[in-house]
């Protein structure tokens, strides 16, 4: 059995101030993300000190509104710069890219469907620097709660990929009602004994995010912890359309690979090569895209209406995670030409980069999300210079 361990802001010294945007936060941290990334790319491993790096500068609170102690970052009229916060986080580190924007999710989450109590004690938390994360994928030993004539809840079963298990302290969870509604409710880690089967993650790559099997079997939960109603996890356009943000922080990553491959041909002397010129030439203009197609979905989001029209909402944010893959796949096979083998030889950061892109590139129905928006564009039509009506 494993507690996650909490330590509060006012025990490490440090002080969770937003004292700038939380974009140039990001970005100013990025370049100490990356120093560090190697020192915690083993199985096992997870970025702790980082974490505490993201509390101190209150990247943490960041995704509350303001009167919550937050930038209002997961507002519609801020996406562009949530996503240019993920971007840069990955930018640093994929694997804390990966964990914040779970942490970033569940606070969104719980502004959309939080009771007011509820909501200013999960901010108090957050403020505390207690890191948050969203568990939804299971196996066959999936969760269910349990109700108990005391009014609490018993659970039973396990999640898989539970990103940060052992040091996510407020983790958000879905579990099967007995009447089959999906329920979401958060999980006090570190008063909630949890057994985690750390074997269960043997990645290629994205080893730091310690995404092992969690075991929730004997842990209790109050009505106090429920969010929501039975089913409000699916709710559209929020469930798809939050794609766009695990698209940012692979950019990130994709923009690290071109950081690198660049130093590494300026340290050869090998930037008057007309083949080397042509190839960084295409990856500016992927990365570029990258940009643009980030630029698009942040546009999308926060016109007037989004939420309501959620499939064209979602069929964006599928066209962005789509465009995005391929551009970090072709990132990746041209960068290496470039490099060659010995720029893929440790220290160099290329090999952990292939990894941990290659891996988290692998997000779930990659194939019906882009089917999905060929149905939706099918179905309109309006001209192809007005099908988004970005004006």
């Amino acid at each position: 059995m494993s507690t996650a361990v909490f330590i509060p802001t006012t025990e490490t010294g440090l002080a969770q101030v937003l004292t700038e945007a939380p974009e140039a936060a990001a970005a100013r941290l990025a370049g100490r993300l990356a120093e560090a990334a190697a020192t915690t790319d083993q199985e096992g491993s997870f970025p702790a000190e980082e974490f505490q790096w993201l509390r101190a500068v209150g990247l943490l609170a960041a995704p509350l509104a303001r009167h919550l102690g937050g930038a209002d970052l997961m507002q519609p009229a801020h996406t562009l710069d949530l996503l240019r916060t993920l971007k840069h986080i990955g930018r640093g580190n994929l694997a804390v890219g990966r964990v914040y924007e779970g942490h970033a999710n569940a606070l969104l989450l719980l502004q959309q469907f939080g009771e007011k109590e509820q909501l200013q004690r999960w901010a108090a938390e957050a403020r505390a620097g207690h890191l948050f994360g969203v568990w939804n994928t299971e196996g066959q030993d999936g969760v269910q709660l349990e109700p108990q004539p005391n009014g609490r809840y018993r659970l039973h079963g396990s999640k898989t990929f539970g990103s940060g298990a052992g040091h996510l302290t407020r983790p958000l969870i879905t579990g099967k009602l007995p009447n089959g509604g999906w329920q979401m409710f958060i999980l006090p880690t570190d008063t909630q004994p949890t057994t985690l089967d750390t074997s269960f993650w043997r990645p290629l790559g994205m080893r730091a995010t310690a995404s092992f099997k969690v075991d929730l079997t004997g842990a209790e939960i109050g009505s106090e912890d429920l969010l929501g109603q039975p089913g409000d996890y699916y709710q559209q356009p929020g469930f798809s359309g939050g794609a766009i943000r695990f698209a940012a922080v692979q950019l990130g990553a994709a923009e690290a690979v071109f950081d690198e491959t660049r130093r590494f041909l300026r340290t050869l002397g090998r930037t008057d090569d007309p083949y080397q010129r042509m190839r960084l030439g295409e990856l500016a203009a992927l990365i570029e895209g990258g940009n643009l197609w980030l630029r698009g979905a942040a546009d999308h989001a926060a016109r007037p209406g989004a939420a309501a029209a959620a499939e064209a909402t979602v069929a964006y944010a599928n066209l962005t995670r789509t465009a995005i893959e391929d551009i970090c796949l072709k990132v990746l096979q041209l960068a290496e030409r470039c490099v060659g083998a010995r720029g893929l030889l440790r220290p160099e950061p290329f090999e952990r980069l292939h990894r941990d892109l290659t891996h988290y590139l692998r997000q779930p129905a990659p194939d019906a999300a882009v089917a999905d928006a060929g149905r939706f564009v099918l179905g309109q039509t309006t001209p192809a210079f007005s099908l988004w009506q970005h004006d």
